[in-house]
């Protein structure tokens, strides 16, 4: 969910507009669904036809015209929520969790909720596996009427994509900033701080939200204005995510075996990650290879997706081992490697975390850690990395918090110079044992977290929040 995990074009941004959103735009941009509508039927809808992709775009960036608009209701004040809510990304699925949270809360009486896809590319596969209720909720919230000195808005992105945008998305806040009752950003970093020009951006907010209290110092550290940076956890949807409501997925037909022999019945290890350094594979990798072998009866599942790079992942792992010297196979044989690198659709992704026995995730640094927080709603015991996004709601109580080796200086990318943590291979050898050795302490920890979930994150908890600072922005 995480401010790298982007998937856009960076192009220079055209700084002498001044866009304004689908909420303002002249009826004669709203024909423009009617013309890639017919083009689309004419030609054929497929999986990669460019003229869906652009449809979908356009019918969810403007009021639709096989909608009626819902007549203005009493309530003149707005929040546009602007997140790349057709992307399929961390920001997209943190941005469906806080609108599908404020959409049925109780405090949403004093102001009206609208939304527009903003940030990162847009998804057909995300959209085709959302649940119908959720694409009903989309398209009704889409065509939300606001006025602009009444809206406050939500950039809820990477700070590059705020106004003016370092690459080609559609800004946000959608004109000037003094335009709007307010202008909210909703980030996170995944290293120890933030860099020059985004703390300038942060500062041209009103305020600035961060999901846990490592964001809150990192941001003030870095020289965000302390009175702009407020914490607002991300909800987890503890009714969708609950494991009394699914039977486990068959993994077998959607996953490659990359390393060692299948076993019947064995313990399964679930990780699900972008194929990036950062989320710290390697380490997983070395870590259950050296602990365990077929004669272990465990399996570890990878379910990843490219980041700025192919798919060709199994011989990426092979390659990966082979390098590595500290690995020896085992005389009984490795322990079996899959990798799932079709997409999941999203109604099936809690049968994914109820075919595993353990979450193991050991990244160098996260924002929040989606996964982390819908395998614990899952009651799955987790094991993460004790740094960063995870430190506000992974305890020894309720998981397994992987102790840190040492800090290390990032030494490529957006963040380079930065720097992050380097999770105990070692220490993760040992976590990962002590699950399969002792069930039921595991269990119980996997039964905390979804409790502490409910508890502490669930939409109706997190939207309360939210809609307090709201009302309190709203009343200045």
């Amino acid at each position: 969910m995480n401010c790298t995990e982007s998937n856009r074009h960076h192009v220079p941004p055209n700084q002498t507009t001044n866009p304004i959103t689908s909420k303002f735009r002249k009826f004669t941009f709203y024909s423009l669904p009617l013309l890639f509508l017919f083009i689309a039927i004419s030609l054929g809808f497929t999986k990669t036809n460019y003229f869906k992709v652009q449809y979908l775009k356009y019918s969810l960036t403007s009021p639709s015209l096989f909608h009626a608009p819902k007549s203005v209701s009493m309530r003149s004040h707005c929040v546009l929520w602007m997140a790349p809510f057709l992307s399929g990304g961390g920001y997209s699925s943190e941005g469906w969790s806080y609108v599908l949270a404020l959409h049925r809360h109780i405090k949403m009486q004093s102001f009206r909720l609208a939304i527009e896809h903003h940030g990162d590319l847009e998804s057909l596969e995300f959209w085709d596996g959302l649940p119908h209720d959720m694409k009903d909720l989309a398209l009704e919230l889409y065509q939300t009427k606001c006025r602009m000195n009444e809206t406050i808005v939500v950039c809820h992105s990477e700070p590059g994509a705020w106004y003016p945008p370092l690459f080609d998305t559609f800004p946000c806040p959608p004109s000037l900033y003094q335009d709007f009752k307010a202008v909210v950003g909703r980030t996170m970093f995944e290293t120890d701080r933030v860099n020059g020009e985004h703390v300038k951006r942060c500062n041209r907010m009103d305020y600035v939200w961060v999901p846990t209290e490592f964001h809150k110092s990192t941001f003030v550290e870095s020289g965000v204005d302390p009175s702009k940076v407020v914490k607002i956890v991300q909800p987890v949807d503890v009714m969708f995510f609950d494991p009394a409501r699914y039977e486990p997925l068959d993994l077998d037909p959607i996953a490659k075996q990359v390393l060692g022999s299948g076993v019947r019945n064995g313990f399964v290890f679930l990780s699900i990650f972008k194929w990036e350094y950062r989320k710290g594979w390697d380490v997983l990798l070395k870590s259950y290879l050296k602990e365990f072998s077929k004669d272990d009866s465990v399996a570890l599942y990878l379910l990843t997706n490219p980041y700025h790079t192919d798919r060709d992942f199994g011989n990426k792992i092979l390659d990966f081992v082979e390098s590595s010297s500290d690995l020896v196979e085992p005389a009984s044989g490795w322990s079996p490697v899959y990798v799932i690198d079709t997409h999941i659709a999203q109604s099936e992704l809690p049968r994914v975390y109820k075919a595993a026995g353990a979450f193991v995730l050991p990244s160098r640094g996260e924002g929040w850690g989606r996964p982390l927080v819908e395998a614990m709603s899952m009651a799955l015991p987790v094991i993460a990395t004790n740094w960063s996004g995870p430190t506000e709601y992974l305890t020894e109580d309720n998981g397994y918090p992987l102790p840190v080796d040492r800090m290390s200086e990032v030494m490529e990318g957006p963040f380079k110079g930065h720097v992050w943590a380097e999770p105990s291979e070692y220490k993760l050898q040992v976590l990962m044992r002590q699950v399969t050795n002792n069930l039921t302490e595991a269990t119980a920890k996997g039964r905390k977290a979804r409790e502490d979930m409910i508890e502490r994150f669930s939409p109706e908890i997190v939207a309360d929040i939210v809609a307090d600072h709201i009302q309190s922005i709203l009343g200045r």
